[in-house]
């Protein structure tokens, strides 16, 4: 007979890397209380890793031992399951699109969820909310362009607006000035004076 550890291990292995799973999946395995101490155990086992409270991954296995898995997995997985947009951070945006040479120490994504951090091993994950108009031209190039304008602030968006006519192809262009009624007022006014530029 099958136990309740080893139908919630089953299930974890059927799952792609960075799967997530939560109590509410095996209710009809058994009761909450039940659930939940199985779940617990088998992440002081090391057999789940516990990322967030009632969200459990499982540890991937390599030649070097079991790591957590890539933290961008996990966040799409939950990002699936919730119904949530998330996308890349303005930090990170900004150096994908050759604006800045930093490169961010943490991993920061963007949620149109609560702010919370996800713990994947030893490394932390954060997953900070964002409002509406910086995720609204989702993960393209485009919202990755408002996202590092966001980033980069008002002091630095005309320079930054200049690189971005330069490496953004027409299309993008055009769909990142066609979303200036949802953008603040001083990066519409930016876009918008760039545009005419052109």
């Amino acid at each position: 007979m099958n136990t309740l550890p080893s139908l919630i291990l089953s299930h974890a292995a059927s799952l792609p890397e960075g799967g997530v799973l939560s109590p509410k999946e095996f209710l009809h395995l058994g009761s909450r209380a039940a659930i939940d101490q199985a779940l617990s155990r088998l992440a002081r086992e090391g057999k789940l890793l516990r990322v967030a409270r009632g969200t459990y991954v499982a540890p991937v296995s390599s030649r070097f031992g079991a790591r957590a898995p890539a933290p961008e997995r996990v966040v799409q997985a939950l990002a699936a399951q919730s119904g949530e947009v998330v996308t890349t951070h303005g930090a990170n945006a900004a150096n994908a699109l050759g604006l800045t040479q930093q490169v961010p120490i943490r991993e920061v994504y963007l949620t149109s969820g609560r702010t919370r951090t996800l713990q994947l091993g030893r490394s932390e994950v954060k997953m900070q909310h964002a409002p509406h108009w910086m995720l609204s031209l989702g993960a393209g190039r485009a919202g990755a362009a408002v996202r590092a304008l966001a980033w980069m602030g008002p002091s630095n968006v005309r320079e930054s607006l200049a690189t971005l006519r330069r490496t953004l192809a027409p299309s993008e262009w055009e769909t990142l000035a066609a979303s200036r009624a949802t953008l603040p007022s001083w990066m519409a006014r930016a876009i918008g004076e760039e545009t005419l530029r052109g």
